[in-house]
């Protein structure tokens, strides 16, 4: 009896276990159909419509475009360098004494044979007093001498004099001759000292700090000097560049090599000049050569010692086909570019870039004359994507205008006008390599 009465309750907890079980599956798949409805609904606006977020990616990017075509490209090396003075001189005094006065100011600007200072000239004018007196003595000594030589020659032809007296007279007027001639040397050492006391400045140039000062005793043997001057119109750079480039220089310099120098900033023209110069070895420790080149300077833009970016115009390329550099990007599979379809849809094309510097990229495959390549916006792009070319004053600064390859802006409908100017983007264009 007391197991009957057991199995009753578990029979029980079983039926409704199951209808448990059994509400929670319909409300469970109740659950899906309600969201997976809900998920469709929200794809679809009013009426069917799309969302708003299909009609945003279906706008035009705004990019700044600018055409592939043929031109010629100067190709640079550029270095870092130092612009150093083709001549410094410290002036020293060249007589001993007194510094009387100081006639130039620091940083002054001077020529050749200006007096930039002077020193007591008062002992060199007695010297040559000396001097001069010396050779009056001894002048007449040797006008004498002259006489009595004449007059002994007379009386040796007459048989009233020896031989040996007329050599006597001889020798008196040749020696007075050798002291008249040393009194001579004597007085023009004498104006060379007075020349000396006067410090003049021995090249064009800028004067630096005075290193002594009015009032002291100065010496030929002074290891300072007053002053130095250095020129600075022209200056020398001097610079350095890879040893790889030095087989490209070497054959293009006797045609004459240009140089522009720059400022630290790489933006700033200090000045242009000629390359003179390659220095005889390579530096083994940092597998650079030395060259030197020539810049007038007569704004002194470029100061001694100054640093400087030189660039060497190493050849200018003909016809080549240029792209601006900014418009070729770099990926996983190398350099690429995207141009602008006939439809306004935007392409990614691989290219093969020969040389991209400054503003210009020559390419040598991947692009044809005409070809519409995208410069700014690049980083909104994908393949396929719709383009709206639009002004930007970034496109300008690019050099974008009469000198630009190509340069193409537009603020109206994107699509009329592009098409309108260019076509299907250069299809009757020259070819410059194999599309990949």
């Amino acid at each position: 009896m007391a197991t009957e009465m057991t199995a009753v309750p578990t029979e029980h907890v079983k039926s409704s276990s199951r209808w448990l079980l059994a509400v929670l599956g319909v409300c469970a798949l109740g659950g899906a159909v309600w969201f997976f409805r809900g998920h469709q609904a929200g794809k679809q606006g009013p009426n069917g419509a799309a969302p708003a977020g299909s009609a945003a990616d279906a706008r035009p990017i705004p990019v700044v475009i600018s055409v592939a075509t043929e031109r010629d490209v100067p190709v640079y090396l550029e270095g870092l360098g130092n612009a150093v003075p083709l001549v410094t001189v410290t002036v020293k005094p060249q007589v001993d004494g007194r510094l009387d006065a100081i006639l130039f100011k620091e940083g002054q600007t001077v020529k050749k044979g200006d007096m930039i200072a002077r020193i007591d000239p008062r002992p060199f004018t007695i010297q040559l007093h000396t001097a001069e007196a010396a050779l009056a003595r001894d002048k007449a000594q040797h006008d004498n001498a002259g006489v009595n030589f004449q007059r002994y020659t007379a009386l040796h032809d007459q048989g009233l004099a020896t031989q040996e007296q007329l050599d006597d007279q001889r020798a008196t007027f040749e020696q007075l001759a050798g002291t008249v001639q040393a009194d001579q040397a004597q007085i023009e050492n004498a104006r060379l000292q007075i020349d000396y006391s006067q410090v003049k400045s021995p090249i064009d140039g800028v004067t630096g700090v005075r290193l002594v000062d009015q009032g002291n005793i100065v010496h030929a043997s002074d290891a300072t000097g007053i002053v130095v001057v250095t020129q600075v119109d022209p200056m020398a750079i001097v610079f350095t560049l890879p040893q790889d480039n030095l087989a490209q220089i070497n054959k293009e310099i006797a045609s004459g090599l240009a140089i522009e120098v720059y400022g630290r900033d790489g933006t700033t023209l200090l000045g242009k000049g000629s390359l003179t110069l390659i220095d005889n070895q390579v530096n083994v420790a940092t597998a650079t050569v030395k060259l030197k080149g020539t810049v007038p300077n007569p704004d002194k833009a470029l100061w001694p010692n100054e640093f400087v970016r030189a660039r060497l115009l190493l050849a200018t390329r003909k016809g080549v086909l240029a792209i601006p550099a900014p418009a070729v990007q770099r990926g996983p599979q190398g350099t690429f570019v995207y141009i602008v379809a006939p439809d306004q849809t935007a392409a990614l094309r691989p290219v093969v870039v020969e040389n991209a510097q400054d503003q210009w990229a020559i390419v040598t495959r991947g692009l044809n004359a005409g070809d519409r390549v995208v410069v700014e916006g690049q980083n909104q792009l994908r393949p396929g994507a719709k383009v709206g070319i639009h002004n930007s004053a970034a496109g300008v600064s690019l050099g974008q205008g009469s000198d630009a390859p190509g340069s193409e802006t537009d603020t109206g409908d994107s699509t009329s006008g592009a098409t309108g100017r260019h076509g299907a983007g250069g299809s009757g264009g020259k070819r410059s390599g194999a599309q990949p």
